[in-house]
């Protein structure tokens, strides 16, 4: 019998299709939400140096950065925990049931962070809260970044799904940027002290109120025609019969395609900043503004890269971001490491475009891998392993190899170890689903 991996025929029943308007407010919904939840994320990357001192004091710049960067890396370890729960939901009572929790869930969370008293006002118990609620936050990540791939991707013309994908990466990359210049801001109106004390709980308490307006604009939303289709053919008992070896298969890709692309993109737009400030010595306004101005490129080239994929197919784009990857790393951390603003700017922006074509292609690959009555569930739990293992820690290794090896150069070696284990995982084993039938399974 065929399976829905390696058969996209299409079926005669076809799922309802969608009015532009309707796919415009599915992209405005998914789009905002998808934004406030990556701010969350972001706001605590880019203050990782302040909340260390907070939470974690030893009196050691460096060890106060690494243990804000583990805990950084905690909120991953739980992300996998977070889509054993969410994944079913979304495939038994939908994607847009998902989108709702997680957006209020991070939204809670993320400002009860920024209440959090400090070590020095309540002592221990102080870290113990931050890494509690690092955990339930990266629970509610775990399932947002597939959920929406899956609503999106299933709500997109079948000739368009890679720039609709784009959104997703898109907003993602405007809340890492505007995370940005909260913090540029922030740094700019304050003195240290204030900052320190008081500066940056402002951005996490007030995503909060985001959390609240992308609530009441995703409660007014429909679910994908894929899923209803998948209710439907439940009830028909006629869905297509997928085997395990095809689950597999897809699960083993999605570790590999969602491993680069989650280490490449956090050394973009979390390390990177923080390597800058650490590692190089650059003055933090500097590296802030630098790190800002590859952000609207990386922004940019996410459209750019969907409109690819969706021309030449996903294997091309993703094959050429993963190789990019691998051979840029090097040269892109050399001209970090000069600290000189301009060449900082020359280093990130083609990792940058490297980035963008495996983050777009991640998301499409994430709805045309898996047959669409687990898609949910197989994407999530694929999709939060890979980050929980190898994208979750990369900030962490890159500070830990400077540390260990006294390389500044040095964690250009992991995204190099990440990128040639995916390609040689995904160069054999990864179709072209380009116009394959999502309905299907």
């Amino acid at each position: 019998m065929p399976s829905s991996i390696t058969d996209p025929t299409v079926g005669q029943h076809q799922p309802r299709q969608l009015t532009k308007d309707d796919r415009r407010k599915r992209l405005l919904a998914v789009g905002i939400g998808n934004f406030m939840e990556w701010f969350d994320f972001a706001i605590y990357g880019y203050f990782a140096a302040i909340i260390g001192a907070q939470f974690f004091p030893s009196g050691d710049p460096t060890a106060e950065m690494l243990s804000a960067l583990a805990v950084f890396a905690v909120g991953f370890l739980s992300r996998p925990i977070g889509a054993l729960f969410l994944g079913p939901i979304g495939d038994r009572l939908g994607r847009r049931a998902v989108l709702i929790i997680t957006v209020m869930g991070m939204g809670i969370i993320t400002a009860l962070i920024g209440v959090v008293p400090s070590y020095a006002a309540i002592g221990i118990a102080a870290p113990i809260v931050v890494v509690v609620l690092r955990l339930l936050q990266g629970m509610m990540v775990g399932g947002e970044w597939t959920s929406a791939a899956a609503y999106i991707g299933e709500s997109a013309p079948a000739d368009k799904r890679g720039l609709y994908a784009s959104i997703i990466t898109a907003t993602a990359g405007l809340a890492f940027l505007v995370g940005t210049l909260t913090a540029v801001i922030l740094t700019a109106s304050m003195d240290s002290e204030s900052l320190a004390a008081w500066g940056w709980r402002v951005p996490f308490i007030a995503s909060f109120l985001m959390a609240v307006v992308a609530v009441y604009i995703r409660r007014k939303l429909e679910d994908t025609p894929v899923f209803e289709e998948v209710e439907r053919k439940r009830k028909a008992n006629e869905i297509e019969y997928t085997s395990r070896a095809d689950k597999a298969k897809a699960f083993v890709m999605t570790l590999a395609f969602a491993g680069i692309f989650g280490v490449s993109l956090y050394y973009l737009v979390t390390y990177a900043n923080n390597h800058l400030t650490g590692a190089v010595g650059m003055a933090r306004f500097d590296a802030l503004w630098a790190t800002a101005i590859v952000m609207v490129i990386y922004v940019g080239f996410n459209p750019l890269m969907g409109m690819a994929a969706d021309r030449w197919g996903r294997k091309p784009v993703n094959h050429a971001g993963i190789i990019g990857l691998i051979v840029w790393a090097v040269p892109a951390f050399m001209l970090m490491n000069t600290g000189n603003p301009l060449l900082v700017i020359v280093g990130l922006v083609p990792f940058a475009l490297f980035v963008a074509a495996t983050a777009v292609t991640n998301n499409v690959l994430l709805v045309e891998v898996f047959p669409a009555s687990v898609r949910s569930t197989g994407s999530a739990i694929g999709y939060n392993v890979a980050y929980a293992v190898l994208a979750g820690p990369g900030p962490l290794i890159a500070a830990a190899l400077v540390a260990g090896t006294g390389l500044l150069v040095s964690p250009a070696f992991y995204v190099i170890a990440v990128g040639i284990v995916a390609l040689v995982v995904l160069w054999p084993m990864l179709p072209e689903t380009k116009g394959r039938d999502i309905s299907r399974g």
